[in-house]
């Protein structure tokens, strides 16, 4: 017997809720700085109830070789890497017209 979706009643292996999530969010890339006038660069919009934030988190880290974490609905990456960040999302995904950088 094949495991349902609890949020649209298909089975798995034809689930279409992650992909259309990723089509209806609105994602902002922006810089903070942190103590000691550290850069961050702050990952928003994400909804951590439909998509994996850990997941995600972990696949920036490991590309652009830095620290971080994802909690809250938001990913945070230790640097400034809103000139390259914007493409990976694409890669992973997401719609490059909902992606804003700031």
């Amino acid at each position: 017997m094949t495991e349902i979706c609890s949020s649209c009643g298909l089975p798995l292996d034809l689930c279409v809720c992650e992909e259309l999530e990723k089509e209806e969010t609105r994602i902002v890339i922006r810089l903070e700085m942190r103590r000691f006038r550290k850069p961050t660069t702050m990952i928003e919009g994400l909804n951590p109830k439909r998509t994996d934030l850990e997941k995600i988190a972990q696949q920036l880290k490991n590309k652009f070789a830095c620290g971080g974490t994802a909690k809250d609905g938001y990913i945070l990456l230790q640097g400034d890497h809103r000139s390259i960040i914007k493409d990976q999302l694409v890669q992973l995904g997401f719609i490059e017209s909902s992606i804003e950088v700031q």
